[in-house]
């Protein structure tokens, strides 16, 4: 499977807010990994978009902003796993601040987007 993957600009917000680092449409399957009531729950969802920073995804699990979870990405050429906070989150919808990235793995992060 290829993801789709498209760059996207820097966003500003109404609230002042600026992304640090550029968007790229990028989706493809992942498994959320968070902890919840009786332990461990793993789910599984599809990304939205992707930075060195960060990305957004449909997930269905109950998260709650502030919930640090760990993100699997399989990628045909790479698997990589990480550790994020959720930044914010729907019923459906969430996004993940990635956290303590290894320059290997932003390294990682860089060439997914760049590939398509």
């Amino acid at each position: 499977m290829r993801p789709e993957t498209r760059p996207r600009s820097a966003a500003r917000y109404p609230n002042g807010f600026v992304r640090r680092h550029l968007r790229s449409l990028f989706t493809i399957p992942i498994t959320i990994r968070h902890l919840a009531d009786g332990g461990v729950r793993a789910s599984r969802g599809v990304s939205l978009d992707l930075s060195e920073g960060g990305m957004g995804a449909l997930v269905k699990t109950g998260l709650k902003v502030g919930d640090m979870v760990e993100i699997d990405i399989q990628w045909p050429e790479h698997a990589l796993s990480v550790i994020g906070i959720v930044r914010h989150s729907s019923d459906t919808r969430s996004g993940f601040e990635f956290m303590g990235l290894t320059p290997e793995e932003r390294a990682q992060i860089v060439a997914m987007m760049s590939s398509s």
